[in-house]
């Protein structure tokens, strides 16, 4: 700092300096003169080179996700991997919304996060998937209750799951459902669908908000 304003004040004397010399140059019009404002100039210049630049401030906005609901977007992204939780949500998201567009299984997995962060709910996203299986009420989720083995065959459909799922677990936006908790296919239609508020509708999802 000390030495910043040292030279912060040489350099105002160079400049009141510079000033006389040009003063004198234009009254004499002489060589003598022109050649001494030049060298002045010149240290004046060296003066401001060695003074500390500021750094550029760090974009903060850079680093958030550009997320798009489409799959031109989901295919540059790189491929996905991560741990329990990511896995169950990943199948979840396969089972339950592959044949849905982009947008009908980033909804889906709004509903299993919002599901998570409810004290309805267990405060994990396997312990919301798996929620009632093998007990008295059924499940929550059909796919883990079907009978039918888990099993992938469409890989590029699970790859694009494990997107989303990388993608809502690393905080992506919850903006599709408001906060939805349910949601149902248009072939059924629960109990709680006349009890809960609906929120949104996208493919062939209905989407329900339960009332707290």
């Amino acid at each position: 700092m000390r030495l910043r304003q040292c030279l912060m004040g040489s350099l105002f004397v160079l400049l009141a300096t510079g000033q006389s010399a040009l003063a004198e140059t234009t009254t004499s019009q002489s060589n003598g003169g022109t050649s001494r404002l030049s060298a002045l100039l010149g240290m004046e210049h060296s003066a401001l080179s060695i003074l500390p630049v500021a750094a550029p401030k760090a974009d903060k906005t850079s680093g958030a996700v550009d997320l798009q609901y489409d799959r031109g977007w989901l295919a540059t992204q790189p491929a996905a991997k991560g741990g329990q939780d990511f896995a169950c949500l990943a199948k979840a998201l396969y089972f339950e919304a592959r044949g849905e567009s982009v947008a009908g299984q980033f909804a889906v997995a709004e509903v299993i996060l919002n599901r998570v962060d409810s004290r309805a709910y267990p405060n994990s996203v396997c312990g919301v998937v798996n929620q009632g299986a093998g007990g008295r009420n059924g499940c929550q989720f059909s796919f883990v209750c079907d009978g039918n083995p888990d099993t992938i065959r469409e890989r590029t459909a699970y790859e694009y799951s494990a997107k989303i799922a990388k993608v809502m677990l690393e905080g992506g936006p919850r903006q599709l459902t408001k906060g939805a908790t349910h949601f149902h296919t248009g072939q059924v239609r629960p109990r709680w669908a006349h009890r809960f508020p609906r929120t949104a509708r996208i493919g062939s999802h209905f989407f329900y908000r339960q009332p707290t």
